[in-house]
């Protein structure tokens, strides 16, 4: 690949792909893609880089001199573009490959994995390594509000990437994480998800001993020493393993926890940290990021001066605003566990309010039933809990779908007050019909769900 300059990206607005577009050119290569959805930021971002961006998608959009095509994780076959690379005949690759040629090899990469917590994790240590004077290259799956972007390669030997065990693209099954040299994973949490792909908690657990098989033996896999299915994957891993956790059987234990109403302190291994973020996970999170940073070298001043000064990330739990005294979160939860969680840490931050959570069935597994019964128990933990209507309904067959009413029915029968409403505009009425000042509403969603957190505080509002 080092001998091609020529290269068009089908699906270039998305965060990594446009990241990865914008550094090539940057670095000399002829840059030319494509979207069905292009508009800003990104839209903005690439041209002011002078690439050419086409809307939607076409054949003629591929240059006749492109030497290389990469292809997007969300471009499956039937697409023009796709169709017109076989056609032709041109050499191909995913985003991964891309990245592992021309931003990962020979460096320091740091893979931040599990089924929750990457994001906040791999933003955590790309901010850590910031903070003490280095210039990682970060590819996040959101916006950390320190780091201004999602995504950023420089000449820095360290990359934090959060690592998903999602497949590469439709030529390509393998996880993508797989892709990343990495020096040192995390390994979060291991539970079952993404049930288009999946179909079972084993098939996981085999693409996360296959990250642990490319860990080199001078690297380190950081793991979740609470949780047995961490363990096991660990347990004949090649390469040098840490716990970490709470058990007293961990490594590096988490100890001393204390909350407060708008920060968590700890210590880790003897070592005391505070951050500016409340909720088990968020200590979880920190604990992970702390340790990966001082196998990067930091010390634990760094550490320390680096979590107090980290502002979280977009859409976790993140203050829309408030109205009629009711205040409006927007946070990313969508899986059962996360959804506990997310309920437990709004508990800590605002014990004397009534909580309201606004669940949208969004990703391809909480559409399923999969999950029909563990979503209940989450949901009932509120004092609330809006089911929305699920979209794309005809992707998911009939007998293999979540059933919203059942659930809302379900979330009352567990003590909770349940509600599913088809739209927008009835969520919104329900909620400024019953909510009370004070109260504390949360909008649950992995997806834009139709813009409701500003249509809610401006009804509210009136």
């Amino acid at each position: 690949m080092s001998d091609k300059t020529r290269f068009h990206f089908t699906g270039i607005c998305g965060t990594a792909m446009g990241a990865v577009a914008a550094a090539m050119k940057q670095r000399g290569f002829t840059v030319t893609g494509s979207d069905a959805n292009v508009y800003p930021p990104m839209s903005d971002f690439l041209r002011g880089q002078g690439i050419t961006i086409a809307e939607g998608y076409r054949e003629e959009n591929i240059p006749a001199d492109t030497d290389v095509v990469i292809i997007g994780n969300a471009i499956s076959r039937g697409n023009p573009e796709a169709e017109a690379t076989l056609d032709r005949k041109l050499l191909y690759h995913s985003l991964p490959e891309v990245m592992k040629e021309f931003f990962l090899r020979g460096k320091r990469n740091f893979v931040v994995s599990g089924t929750h917590g990457k994001t906040t994790t791999s933003a955590m240590l790309a901010w850590l390594l910031r903070h003490a004077g280095h210039n990682p290259g970060f590819m996040i799956g959101g916006l950390p509000k320190n780091l201004g972007c999602g995504a950023h390669f420089s000449d820095s030997e360290f990359n934090v990437l959060e690592g998903d065990e999602y497949d590469t693209a439709f030529f390509d099954k393998r996880s993508k994480f797989l892709h990343y040299l990495p020096e040192c994973v995390v390994i979060n949490n291991i539970e079952f998800d993404h049930a288009d792909i999946y179909n079972s908690l084993d098939e996981i657990k085999l693409s996360f001993r296959r990250l642990l098989n490319i860990v080199p033996r001078k690297g380190m896999a950081f793991i979740n020493g609470d949780e047995p299915d961490c363990l096991d994957v660990a347990r004949d891993a090649p390469c040098p393993v840490t716990s970490v956790g709470f058990s007293e059987s961990c490594a590096l234990r988490i100890g001393n926890v204390n909350y407060e109403k708008n920060r968590s302190s700890f210590t880790l291994g003897g070592v005391c940290y505070s951050l500016r973020m409340t909720g088990e996970f968020n200590v979880r999170n920190a604990a992970m990021a702390a340790a990966a940073a001082s196998f990067a070298g930091l010390s634990s001043d760094e550490i320390r001066a680096g979590l107090e000064a980290f502002e979280g990330v977009a859409r976790r739990q993140e203050l829309r605003g408030e109205a009629g005294g009711i205040k409006v979160i927007d946070d990313f939860a969508h899986h059962p566990t996360a959804i506990r969680l997310a309920v437990q840490s709004l508990r800590q931050r605002h014990p004397d309010s009534r909580l309201w959570i606004l669940f949208e069935p969004r990703s391809n597994t909480t559409r399923r039933a999969v999950f029909q019964n563990e979503l209940a128990e989450a949901l009932a933990l509120a004092d609330f809990a809006v089911v929305a209507a699920m979209h794309d309904l005809h992707k998911i067959p009939e007998n293999d779908r979540l059933d919203p009413v059942k659930l809302s029915a379900d979330i009352a029968r567990l003590g909770g007050r349940g509600y599913y409403l088809p739209d927008v505009e009835s969520i919104i009425s329900c909620v400024k019909q019953e909510a009370a000042p004070g109260d504390v509403v949360a909008v649950l969603s992995n997806g834009g769900f139709g813009g409701i957190h500003g249509k809610l505080l401006a009804a509210l509002e009136k």
